[in-house]
C-alpha cells in the first residue's frame, strides 16, 4: 500500500441520495469519532483535572495514575490552566508508575488545571509515524523555587493541597482501561505475602475486562487476590468468552493445561464443557487441521489463557457451578466458576456484537475447509495415468513427477479447444548424482486417489541410487500441484547434486517471469542463487496460453512478509534446496528444449537422514478470460454519492477502508448498519457494492486485540514495536506497526497471513455476504495463501450472485519487498480473483509488451485488469482492455467507455496481439494491434512501443472479419484526450507517436 494510493480515499464529508429509504446520508456525515477535547500533538492523549481552591504561590497535588508505561518518570508532564496556558514553574516532588507527587505555581488564582502527561514528538510520514515521548523538562524558575522552599521537604510538605477532580483521555478510545491501571508494590507484596507457597496465582477474569498488561499485575486483581469464585454471565445460545489469569512471579511454568467441568445447574440441569476452547492449546489451523500445542509461561509474566464455551439455545435460565483447573509442571490449582444464564435466547452465538469476544469461536472454524469444485472449473477427471482438469491434462509417470503436460487453451484465451499443445518436452524427473545420474526406479507405482471432486492424491516410492524417494503428490482443480518429497539415505553416501530438471517445450516457453527477472521473453541462457535477502524461490514459464509456475521449498516452509515488511520475516531457506548456498538454478535453451534446472549442489548424507525436496506447480491458464463480462463491469473507486456513481455509468464500487461505512483498516464489522443500507440503496440502482478487507495489518479498533496479543507471535507478528501513540500506550510493544489514517486515528499492526486469524476472516465474509449484502473484495496486496483464497470465493459465491474480487498490488520488485514480481508473488490466488488492479510503482512507459502480458495484464492466467500509477497508458491498455480505474489520477475512462458503448464492445470478440490468427497486424513487435470483432465490423486497438515516431501499414485479413474490403471504411472516432477524428484509406500506413496508438473502426460502407 502507498501513500499515493491512501490519499486517494475518500476522507472527505460524502453524501449519499439514497432511492430507497433504507438508507440516506445526511450531507454533513462523516466518520463516528470522539471530538478532542485539546491538541494532542502538543500535550498527548492522557491528563487529570485539579482543582485549587485559593490563590497560593504554589499547591502540591499528587496525581494517582498507576501506569503502565514504566517510563514515565522520564516524561515530561505540563501543567496548564483551565484555559490551556502553560504554568512554567512545576516541580516533581516524586514520580513513579503508580503516582506522581508534583508543586506547581496556580499563576490564574483558585480553578481547574490539567496536568497533561505522555506528550509526544511526531516525526516520520503520515501514515507511518514515529513517535517519541518528550522528556522531562525542568521549566521552574529558580527564583520561585527558592521563594517557595523548594529545597525543604518540610516547607513543601506544608503547602496546600489541590484536589485531584478525575481522570481523562482525549477521547474514550485511547483511555487507559482498568485493566492498565497497575498494583503498587505494597499491593503486590501483600498478594505475595498471601500465597508464598504458590508456585503461580490464578484469577478468574470476565470477558469486559480483557488482559492488557503481560508482565504487571493489575491493581484490579491485587485487590480481589488469587483464586476468587469468577461470576459469569450469559445469555442461551450465546458463545461466551473469558479469561484465567496466570501469573508466575516465582518460577517459569512447563506444559500449562486446562480443563472445566460441566457446569451444573438446579434441578439437574447441566452444561457441557468438553467442547471448551482453550485458544492458547490448540485449536483448527488455517488449512482446517486440527492442532495441539504446548504452552510454557516465563516467570514474571501474566497470561490471560482465553477460553471460550457455547452456552445451549435450549440451556434452562438460571446459576451453574463448576470448577477449571490448571495443570502444569509446578502442580494445579483450581478456580471456581459462577455462571448466570439469563433467559434470553441471543442469535448467531452472538456474532453480531463482537465487542463480546462471541467471534473468537471463529478462530477455530472450519467454514469452506472442503474440496468442493467452485465455478468455473470442474471436477478433477482421473483416466488411468492422465488427470484431467478445465482445459489441462496431467500425465503421471512412474516416479509420480509429471511425465507431461499440455493445455487447451486456445491462443485467444476466450475458449477452450480440442487441440492440447504441450507445456513439456520430456518428463520431469529427480536426478541423484553420486557420480553417475541416477533416476528413479519405481518401487511402487503411483495410484490416485480421488479426495474431493476437486482434489485427487497419489503416492509413489522409488530407489535413486543410494536413497529412497517417497512422492506425495496432490492435483487440484484449479490447476495447482503440491509435491512433498522426502529423499532417504539408506547408506552413508556423497553426493555431487540432487536437482530437478524441468525440460520446458521450447515453443511454450517464450515468456518468464521471477527470480528477480522482471517479465519479459526467456533469456537463452539464466542462472540464479539462493539468497535470503531476495523473496525468491521460483518462477513462471510459458505462452499466453500454457504454463506453469513452480517453487521450490521444504517442509519448513512459512510465508514471508510482503508489501513494505519482507525483511521482518523473509523467505526461510529450504535446507535441502539451498544446501548452504551451494543450491540455484539455471536454464538454457536447447533445439526444441528448454531447460530449466534446479540443483542443490554437493553433501554427504548418513543412513537415515532425510531431506524434504518439495515441489508448488501451478499449470496456467487457470480459466478463460471473458472480455465481455469485464467490459460490462466499471468500477469506482471511492465511497461517493451513489447518483454520481451511476451518472458516470460505474457498476461497480469500490469502498475503502477509512470511510464512513467501513472506517477501520481489515475490520469491515463496526458500521454494519450504514454499510447495509448504503448497499440496499446500491442494489436499487443496479451497483455492486465490494469493500476493502484483506489480512495483512488490523486495525487497532478491532476489539479482538488484546486477544491475538495474548496468542504469542500466532497472529500478530513479532517486531520493534513503536508507531502511533495508541499502539505504544497499550501494547506491549512486540508487534510491527503498520499503515495509519491520521484523521480518523486508525493504526494498524501487521499480522501473520498464515494463522487461525485467516479462519476469523472466512466466517467475517461469510457473516458480510449474508448480513449485509456485500458483492465481493477489493484485495489491497495481502498475506494469506491460495488455501484461504478459495474460502474466500467459496464463503462470497454461497450469498452472492456473480460475486466479484479484485486485487491491487504494488510493485513488489524493489529492495525492501525482497525484488520480488506481483503477478508471481500472487499467481497462488489467481484462480479466484475476478480483476487485477496492478498498480502502483508499475511503469507503463518505459517496459516492454512482454512485461505488460506478464507482469500486468493478467492474460496468461486467464484474467484481465486496469492500470493504475499515473493513469497508465490508454494507448497501450487498450491492446490488452484495460483502462485506469475512475476516478483516479492521470485520466478519465469515461471518454473510452463511450466510445466502447458507441462500438458495441460488449457484443464483440476479443482477438488479442498475441493470438496468431489476429486479422489486422502490424508486422512489427514494437507495434501491436487487438481486435474488438462484431458481424461485418471491427474495432482496432493499435499502440506503439517504438522509440521514435512511426507509421505502420495494416496487413488486414478482410475475410476473417467479414468486411468486403471493396466498400470498407477505416475511420478514427473523436476521443477527447485519446485522439482526433480522422478516416484512413485502406491501405494508408498509420502514423503513430512514441508510447501512443489509435482506436480504429473498421465497416462497410
Amino acid at each position: 500500500m502507498s501513500d499515493r494510493l491512501q490519499r486517494m480515499a475518500a476522507f472527505a464529508v460524502l453524501a449519499v441520495a439514497a432511492a430507497s429509504p433504507a438508507y440516506v446520508l445526511a450531507q454533513d456525515e462523516k466518520i463516528a469519532t470522539t471530538v478532542e477535547k485539546w491538541d494532542r500533538y502538543a500535550l498527548g492523549n492522557h491528563r487529570y483535572a485539579v482543582d485549587v481552591a485559593t490563590a497560593a504561590p504554589a499547591v502540591q497535588v499528587t496525581i494517582p495514575w498507576r501506569l503502565r508505561d514504566r517510563a514515565i518518570g522520564e516524561h515530561r508532564i505540563i501543567v496548564t490552566d483551565s484555559a490551556g496556558h502553560p504554568v512554567s514553574n512545576v516541580l516533581r516532588r516524586h514520580v513513579d508508575q503508580v503516582s506522581a507527587t508534583l508543586v506547581f505555581e496556580p499563576a490564574q488564582g483558585a480553578g481547574r488545571y490539567f496536568v497533561y502527561f505522555q506528550p509526544f514528538q511526531q516525526t516520520g510520514s503520515r501514515n507511518y509515524p514515529k513517535l517519541s515521548y518528550l522528556p522531562w523538562q525542568d521549566s521552574a524558575a529558580p527564583a520561585w523555587s527558592a521563594r517557595i522552599g523548594a529545597a525543604s521537604p518540610t516547607k513543601l510538605d506544608a503547602l496546600p493541597r489541590a484536589k485531584v477532580a478525575g481522570y481523562e483521555a482525549i477521547d474514550p478510545f485511547d483511555a487507559y482501561t482498568e485493566m492498565e491501571r497497575v498494583a503498587s508494590s505494597v499491593e503486590t507484596t501483600r498478594v505475595l505475602h498471601g500465597a508464598q507457597r504458590s508456585p503461580f496465582l490464578l484469577f478468574g477474569e470476565d470477558r469486559a475486562h480483557p488482559v492488557r498488561m503481560f508482565d504487571q499485575l493489575p491493581q484490579r486483581w491485587a485487590m480481589r487476590g488469587p483464586g476468587k469464585p469468577l461470576h459469569l454471565s450469559a445469555s442461551r445460545g450465546e458463545f461466551l468468552s473469558f479469561q484465567l489469569g496466570l501469573w508466575t512471579p516465582n518460577r517459569a511454568l512447563n506444559d500449562v493445561r486446562i480443563t472445566l467441568d460441566a457446569l451444573q445447574g438446579a434441578n439437574g440441569a447441566r452444561i457441557d464443557a468438553s467442547k471448551l476452547h482453550r485458544f492458547v492449546l490448540g485449536g483448527t489451523d488455517y488449512t482446517g487441521q486440527p492442532f495441539a500445542q504446548r504452552h510454557d509461561v516465563a516467570q514474571g509474566r501474566i497470561d490471560p489463557l482465553w477460553l471460550g464455551l457455547d452456552i445451549p439455545v435450549d440451556a434452562k435460565p438460571g446459576r451453574y457451578k463448576g470448577v477449571a483447573t490448571v495443570t502444569t509442571d509446578a502442580g494445579s490449582q483450581r478456580l471456581p466458576i459462577e455462571l448466570e444464564v439469563v433467559s434470553d435466547k441471543i442469535a448467531a452465538h452472538g456474532d453480531d456484537t463482537p465487542q463480546n469476544f462471541t467471534r473468537l469461536r471463529w478462530l477455530d472454524s472450519t467454514l469452506y475447509q472442503d474440496d468442493s469444485v467452485v465455478a468455473p472449473y470442474t471436477p478433477v477427471q482421473v483416466q488411468g495415468d492422465v488427470l484431467a482438469i478445465l482445459g489441462r491434462h496431467v500425465r503421471i509417470g512412474s516416479d509420480g513427477l509429471p511425465a507431461a503436460i499440455d493445455s487447451e487453451f486456445t491462443p485467444r484465451m476466450t475458449s477452450i479447444g480440442k487441440t492440447p499443445r504441450a507445456l513439456l518436452a520430456a518428463p520431469m524427473r529427480l536426478v541423484v548424482d553420486d557420480g553417475k545420474a541416477n533416476v528413479a526406479t519405481a518401487v511402487a507405482s503411483p495410484k490416485v486417489e480421488t479426495i474431493g471432486p476437486a482434489r485427487v492424491r497419489w503416492n509413489a516410492r522409488s530407489n535413486v541410487g543410494a536413497l529412497q524417494q517417497d512422492v506425495q503428490g496432490e492435483l487440484e482443480a484449479d490447476g495447482s500441484l503440491h509435491y512433498r518429497i522426502a529423499l532417504k539415505a539408506t547408506q552413508a553416501t556423497s553426493l555431487r547434486d540432487i536437482r530437478l530438471e524441468i525440460p520446458f517445450a521450447a515453443d511454450a516457453a517464450r515468456y518468464m517471469i521471477g527470480l528477480g527477472r522482471p517479465g519479459d521473453e526467456t533469456a537463452d541462457r539464466f542462472d540464479w542463487k539462493w539468497d535470503v535477502q531476495k523473496n525468491q524461490d521460483g518462477a513462471w514459464i510459458g505462452d499466453v496460453n500454457a504454463g506453469m509456475e513452480f517453487r521450490l521449498r521444504d517442509e519448513r516452509y512459512e510465508r514471508p512478509l510482503n508489501t513494505n515488511f519482507y525483511h521482518d520475516k523473509p523467505l526461510k531457506m529450504p535446507l535441502s534446496w539451498d544446501n548452504g548456498g551451494k543450491g540455484g538454478i539455471r536454464m538454457a535453451r536447447s533445439g526444441d528444449r528448454y531447460d530449466v534446472v534446479a540443483f542443490s549442489g554437493p553433501r554427504t548424507m548418513q543412513a537415515g537422514d532425510t531431506l524434504r525436496y518439495d515441489i508448488e506447480l501451478r499449470i496456467t491458464p487457470f480459466k478463460t478470460i471473458d472480455p465481455p463480462r469485464h467490459f460490462s463491469q466499471r468500477y469506482f473507486h471511492k465511497y461517493a454519492p451513489l447518483d454520481d456513481i451511476t451518472g458516470i455509468g460505474a457498476t461497480v464500487v469500490n469502498i475503502h477502508h477509512a470511510t464512513p461505512i467501513n472506517p477501520w483498516i481489515n475490520y469491515p464489522f463496526l458500521e454494519p448498519a450504514k454499510m447495509k443500507g448504503y448497499i440496499d440503496a446500491a442494489h436499487a440502482r443496479g451497483v455492486k457494492v465490494k469493500i476493502y478487507n484483506t489480512i495483512r495489518e488490523l486495525s487497532d479498533h478491532a476489539p479482538e486485540v488484546p486477544v491475538l496479543e495474548s496468542l504469542g507471535h500466532e497472529i500478530v507478528s513479532p517486531g520493534k514495536g513503536g508507531g502511533w501513540s495508541w499502539l505504544q500506550e497499550h501494547l506491549d510493544g512486540d508487534y510491527i506497526a503498520a499503515w495509519h489514517v491520521p484523521e480518523i486515528r486508525d493504526a494498524a499492526i501487521i499480522n501473520s497471513g498464515a494463522s487461525r486469524w485467516n479462519n476469523y476472516y472466512i466466517e467475517g465474509m461469510d457473516w458480510l455476504a449474508r448480513n449485509v449484502g456485500i458483492d465481493g473484495l477489493y484485495l489491497d496486496d495481502v498475506a494469506f495463501d491460495r488455501v484461504t483464497m478459495k474460502r474466500v470465493r467459496k464463503a462470497l459465491a454461497a450469498h452472492r450472485p456473480d460475486p466479484l474480487i479484485d486485487l491491487h498490488s504494488a510493485n513488489q520488485y524493489n529492495e525492501r519487498d525482497g525484488w520480488n514480481s506481483s503477478a508471481l508473488l500472487y499467481m497462488e490466488q489467481m484462480p479466484y480473483l475476478d480483476r487485477l488492479w496492478f498498480g502502483e510503482y508499475f511503469d507503463y512507459q518505459k517496459t516492454a509488451p512482454a512485461y505488460w502480458l506478464t507482469e500486468i495484464s493478467g492474460i496468461p492466467y486467464g484474467l484481465m485488469g486496469e492500470m493504475l500509477q499515473d493513469g497508465g497508458n490508454p494507448w497501450r491498455g487498450m491492446v490488452f482492455g484495460m483502462t485506469n480505474r475512475m476516478p483516479w489520477t492521470g485520466g478519465d475512462p469515461r471518454r473510452l467507455w463511450k466510445a466502447w458503448d458507441a462500438f458495441g464492445i460488449e457484443q464483440s470478440e476479443m482477438i488479442g496481439w498475441w493470438a496468431p490468427d489476429v486479422p489486422v497486424k502490424t508486422g512489427r513487435k514494437d507495434v501491436l494491434a487487438t481486435v474488438y470483432q462484431r458481424k461485418g465490423r471491427a474495432m482496432v486497438a493499435i499502440a506503439s512501443w517504438a522509440p521514435q515516431a512511426t507509421s505502420v501499414p495494416l496487413q488486414i485479413d478482410w475475410k476473417a472479419l467479414g468486411i468486403d474490403p471493396a466498400k470498407a471504411t477505416i475511420t478514427a472516432q473523436e476521443i477527447d484526450g485519446f485522439q482526433a477524428a480522422r478516416t484512413f484509406k485502406r491501405d494508408e500506413a498509420i502514423p503513430l507517436e512514441p508510447g501512443k496508438g489509435w482506436l480504429l473502426e473498421l465497416e462497410a460502407k
